[in-house]
């Protein structure tokens, strides 16, 4: 008997991300990001890979600082030496505290000249696309980091006609907020806001699957964290097929 292994030729492909390749920077207390993440990439040729940030369970404005220097090498795990044709940092209030031009240039310490999108560089984009100015906003954080919130947005030229929040800090818990209570949460806060818009703000926040039936009861267009930043990282590698299922945003091209 022969025991040498037998050796089989063989060819490749272009792989799983034929098309478009997503590196997504999660949270360390994220649940709910790379679920939704999957629910919306599942355009063939696309491959979606996540890194791992370290955060604190508690939101606030100090805790969400003491990320920044964690986002390069939390950036330069994901796939390295391979082609990206995006980067998402998956945190919104982060995002906010740190500025978008600082989650850009601490990704592109790793990834340089890389395309980046963020939870509210998605929810601007994805204000353009709906043609809104006017946005109501519900969040789980505290009153100080709404606080924060409402001024990030409202000096970027979109007026927040109101703002509604859980007020719960701990991301564990965020999570667990059942969709039920975020559908009826938002659908009261959009009753006579005057907004064009909503935005449910936190990547902790499960929406994705619920935005066209929200969509259906309060007759304006809605998005979230993940679901705007999902959109636009999916339109910055250049998808754009419809996705009317996933609410009328999807239904833009950029």
């Amino acid at each position: 008997m022969d025991d040498a292994p037998r050796h089989f030729p063989f060819d490749t492909d272009a792989g799983i991300a034929a098309r478009a390749a997503i590196g997504m920077i999660v949270l360390a207390s994220d649940q709910t990001l790379e679920h939704e993440l999957r629910i919306m990439t599942t355009a063939p040729g696309v491959g979606v890979y996540h890194s791992r940030i370290y955060n604190d369970n508690a939101i606030t404005p100090q805790t969400l600082r003491a990320m920044e220097p964690l986002i390069a090498p939390a950036a330069a795990l994901i796939l390295p030496g391979m082609p990206l044709d995006v980067i998402g940092f998956g945190c919104t209030s982060a995002t906010m505290v740190l500025g978008e031009a600082t989650i850009a240039a601490r990704v592109r310490e790793a990834r340089p000249g890389i395309a980046v999108t963020n939870p509210v560089s998605g929810a601007f984009a994805a204000f353009r696309a709906l043609g809104a100015t006017r946005i109501a906003v519900l969040t789980p954080y505290s009153a100080e980091v709404n606080a924060g919130i409402r001024r990030y947005i409202e000096q970027r030229g979109v007026t927040v006609t109101a703002i509604g929040s859980f007020g719960e800090e701990d991301d564990r818990r965020v999570a667990r907020i059942s969709p039920a209570a975020i559908l009826a949460a938002a659908e009261a806060l959009a009753a006579g806001s005057g907004a064009e818009a909503l935005f449910v703000s936190c990547t902790s926040l499960r929406l994705v699957a619920h935005v066209a039936a929200l969509e259906a009861r309060i007759g304006i267009p809605a998005t979230s964290s993940n679901h705007a930043m999902g959109w636009h990282a999916l339109r910055l590698a250049g998808i754009a097929e419809a996705r009317p299922e996933l609410g009328r945003l999807f239904t833009r091209p950029g």
